[in-house]
């Protein structure tokens, strides 16, 4: 039972009091609506188009219910340049200025005057989306692709110099060709709501690269736009945005956006005050009686979710990127953040998270939570309830250990650590970690994503090389469960790099063959390099830009991504919607059954024992949408070869080669091999087959 103290009223969070929030614009002018709960008075000012520091008008607002303050103005029109000054009271916790001049908090376009000052600007969002809808892909057929706007347009040679780095290159069709060439269903962007760089990194010579830092939930960030659309204004920035959406729209393709709205570019306490904490700090951030900062993001400050307004900023952002802007879904950046309740302890029934689920606007939309923060009780992976997916970290780290980490440990003490139990559980689905109410499609299994090594360098690094961050490699995870393979960062010795390769292609089999939600960092499909910097953040350079000029050995890595990517969408038994159980026939489950390395049920013991890290598993499809279907993925996981003896499954009279990580180049499947059959099995290696 959650206690109606310590959170925020759901019916006070939907309070028809707080609808219209911002500007509505409408014939001879528009509205303002702003929430400030402690304010004593609340000003618009006005500029001009061409001067930003040239106020032309400044009108007052009127207080309203609910700490609303309104005004309906002629001095609102589509391009309008303006800020909110708010004056009240200097009592511990507030943080009011009558002279700063605010970004309104639901602006949907943001010009900047110089650092720290900007202006909102009144935006016309009519835009023609020609009938393309929403391509609205199921979670078992959804493979996501975490990426970069700008990182991934920057240096392809296929897209125009003119739209490199833009919202309208990563809709180009040379890069619509990728993704669907590759087989990808839904990328996922880092965030593009408008962000800004720390003055830190901005005196380093450096800068906020991968955008985890917003200044307003609305705004796109207008430098990843066009030279052109930027010359136009926010206007036209908001309009790349939506063209962008609706062609990989037309081309099949979802877009899911990374959304922060756990902490803003305000920092703590003595940063910039460029919009909430002048509106209202001490609602909208989480803080103690004496005023100081409850930090549980790690960036200086922390949205409170708790109060209905700041609570409400959030859900009215997501409804507007989902119905406006029309995109498919967001991944939430520390979405325990969001549901801690006043006393600062994270609830899976807290009213935001509820309100975000049980919205119709939001019905339809992919929820994904980073199911964690850095304050107390904030690992909550498993936790976030029905209707969320959510990273899976413990995957990550299960499967990194087996392929990697593991395998360093048993070259130095001649075994493993540990069996392949918990391996297989991940690669069936993570049963441990998501209730069979969820099931497998709640874990969005990944190896790597924008935030740690790449899989290249997961693969050939033992520590992390972050000294060009600034931060003499202080920053950073520590604890990476990777494995150089016997030399540290670049080498010559073709044994390594022929084993680093197969650990690669282990690594992205695993992802794409286990139940659950796969997803891809962008250039893991072709072994790029950050050259073993595993916090990248701070690099807008070649360092984080995709390279698109590859080796062989590189496009040999595609075609396994690619071969991968066909095998899970032509297998059913490979994307299991629920989780069977014994002795009941659940639709949409696979009916998983596990043998050891001669063709016999996998013992007790054979879970457990470091020695025996060869297992064979056998997934059945129960049909309800698509046809019955089998297969049989074999998982060697110690340096040493063996022979695998095929399993005598009833009712399976062949196997059919689909895929091995064993092979440089992957061969045509069809290779044909029989129950009782014989397969070598090269070290730390898998073999796919259909079962028919």
């Amino acid at each position: 039972m959650v206690n109606p103290k310590t959170t925020a009223d759901p019916a006070g969070l939907l309070d028809p009091a707080l609808d219209d929030l911002g500007v509505t614009l409408h014939d001879g002018g528009g509205t303002l609506r702003v929430w400030s709960q402690a304010a004593d008075s609340v000003e618009l000012v006005v500029f001009d188009e061409g001067d930003l520091d040239w106020s032309i008008a400044a009108e007052p607002l009127q207080r309203q219910a609910r700490g609303v303050w309104q005004i309906d103005t002629e001095l609102l029109r589509p391009g309008t340049r303006y800020a909110v000054r708010v004056a009240g009271s200097t009592a511990v916790g507030n943080m009011f200025n009558p002279q700063t001049l605010l970004i309104e908090p639901y602006s949907k376009g943001l010009v900047s005057g110089g650092f720290a000052d900007w202006r909102s600007v009144a935006v016309d969002t009519t835009f023609d989306w020609g009938g393309v809808r929403k391509p609205r892909v199921p979670l078992d057929r959804t493979v996501l692709y975490e990426g970069h706007v700008k990182g991934m347009t920057k240096r392809h040679p296929d897209v125009p110099a003119h739209l490199h780095g833009t919202y309208a290159g990563l809709a180009h069709p040379a890069m619509i060709e990728h993704f669907l060439d590759l087989g990808v269903t839904t990328i996922e962007l880092l965030p593009i709501h408008a962000f800004a760089s720390e003055p830190r990194l901005l005196q380093l010579g450096l800068c906020n690269y991968w955008g985890y830092n917003s200044l307003n939930f609305f705004s796109p960030h207008a430098e990843y736009a066009t030279e052109a659309a930027r010359r136009e204004g926010p206007d036209a920035v908001l309009r790349e945005v939506k063209g962008m959406v609706k062609l990989l729209h037309e081309a099949g393709l979802e877009v899911v956006l990374d959304v922060v709205y756990n902490h803003t570019a305000e920092e703590g306490i003595g940063g910039p005050r460029t919009s909430l904490r002048g509106l209202d700090n001490r609602a909208y951030y989480r803080q103690t009686e004496d005023g100081a900062y409850i930090d549980v993001t790690g960036c200086g400050n922390s949205l409170n979710t708790s109060t209905d307004a700041a609570a409400r900023l959030v859900l009215d952002s997501l409804r507007y990127w989902a119905d406006e802007v029309q995109v498919d879904g967001f991944r939430f950046d520390l979405a325990v953040t969001l549901g801690r309740d006043a006393d600062h302890t994270f609830t899976p029934e807290h009213p935001l998270l509820r309100a975000i689920i049980d919205d119709p606007v939001l019905a339809d939309v992919k929820k994904i939570a980073e199911p964690w923060d850095v304050g107390m009780g904030g690992w909550q992976t498993g936790n976030m309830g029905q209707g969320w997916m959510e990273w899976n970290d413990r995957y990550r780290d299960r499967v990194r250990n087996f392929w990697l980490s593991d395998i360093d440990y048993a070259r130095r003490a001649s075994t493993a650590p540990v069996g392949i139990g918990g391996f297989a559980t991940r690669l069936a689905g993570s049963s441990n970690t998501f209730s069979a109410e969820r099931g497998p499609l709640a874990g969005v299994n990944f190896v790597t994503a924008h935030d740690g090594f790449t899989l290249r360098d997961l693969v050939s690094y033992d520590v992390k090389h972050n000294l060009g961050n600034g931060e003499q490699g202080r920053d950073g995870a520590d604890t990476n469960r990777s494995f150089n393979h016997g030399t540290e960062g670049p080498t010559d010795d073709e044994w390594i790099l022929a084993t680093r390769r197969k650990a690669m292609r282990n690594l992205l089999g695993t992802v794409l063959l286990s139940a659950g939600v796969p997803m891809l960092t962008a250039g893991d499909e072709f072994g790029r390099s950050q050259r073993g910097n595993n916090n990248a953040y701070c690099h807008d350079s070649a360092l984080t830009w995709l390279p698109w000029q590859h080796a062989p050995w590189q496009e040999d890595l595609y075609a396994h991504a690619r071969r991968l990517l066909q095998v899970r969408r032509d297998n059913p038994a490979l994307r299991p919607v629920r989780f069977a159980r014994p002795d009941e026939a659940i639709p949409s489950a696979s009916v998983m059954e596990w043998y050891d390395e001669h063709g016999d049920t996998m013992s007790g013991e054979r879970w457990t024992n470091p020695a025996h890290r060869t297992l064979q598993y056998v997934a059945a499809s129960t049909p309800e949408t698509e046809a019955f279907n089998r297969i049989l993925l074999v998982v060697h996981g110690n340096e040493s070869p063996i022979d695998v003896t095929l399993p005598d499954v009833p009712g399976v009279t062949r196997y059919v080669s689909l895929w091995t990580s064993a092979e440089e180049v992957p061969s045509e499947p069809g290779s044909v091999h029989v129950p009782g059959g014989i397969v070598p099995m090269a070290a730390t290696s898998m073999h796919l087959f259909r079962a028919e």
